[in-house]
């Protein structure tokens, strides 16, 4: 269960005090802009699949703060590709997604499957959302390939691969992945490393 209250004040300060002094809309605190909340609304619910809504949340607020260290990549081409990176997965029978990514060899095609869906289904997406289709092409390319393409078409491939794959080491990552297989800590800290 999620903690909703504290069980304590160890700090002793007055509660009040110390509530009005917490920003309202903080530094860092990533919110959507319409544009992307309407590409969201629109992945959501085929982001169901492997827990990817947090993943892929957690991969763009990564792939946010990639793009502030690198201002001449194009974050129009991004933050549309990081969203719906794999909303294919849910062309994938349930049953064998966690087969696709299983240690020990895993089911490639079942990575390639949801790679080929997934601008398929972005392209979909992106035109109901009416994003600029100046911008598509570039997203789609990174979205195919995302998992099995070694090298970066570009710095917004790096990018989007790089937040991607970070995740992985986030707790929310090591948590997750503990899960699908039924690992300790350790065991998928050796895993996603």
């Amino acid at each position: 269960m999620t903690k909703i209250q504290s069980a304590a004040n160890h700090s002793g300060l007055d509660v009040a005090t110390v509530a009005a002094a917490i920003e309202a809309e903080p530094d860092g605190v990533i919110a959507l802009d319409p544009g992307m909340a309407a590409i969201w609304e629109l992945a959501a619910s085929l982001l169901k699949v492997r827990d990817n809504d947090a993943h892929t949340l957690y991969a763009f607020g990564i792939a946010v703060a990639l793009l502030d260290t690198h201002p001449e990549a194009d974050a129009a081409v991004v933050l549309p590709a990081i969203m719906l990176h794999d909303i294919g997965w849910s062309q994938v029978r349930a049953s064998e997604v966690l087969q696709a990514i299983a240690p020990g060899g895993g089911r490639p095609d079942l990575v390639l499957l949801h790679e080929k869906e997934g601008p398929r289904l972005a392209a979909g997406i992106l035109a109901e959302a009416g994003y600029d289709p100046t911008k598509v092409p570039a997203s789609l390319d990174i979205i195919d390939g995302h998992d099995s393409r070694r090298e970066a078409l570009s710095l917004e491939d790096a990018i989007v691969k790089d937040a991607d794959k970070t995740w992985r080491l986030s707790p929310h990552g090591i948590d997750t992945v503990m899960d699908w297989f039924g690992l300790d800590r350790e065991q998928a800290l050796r895993l996603c490393r």
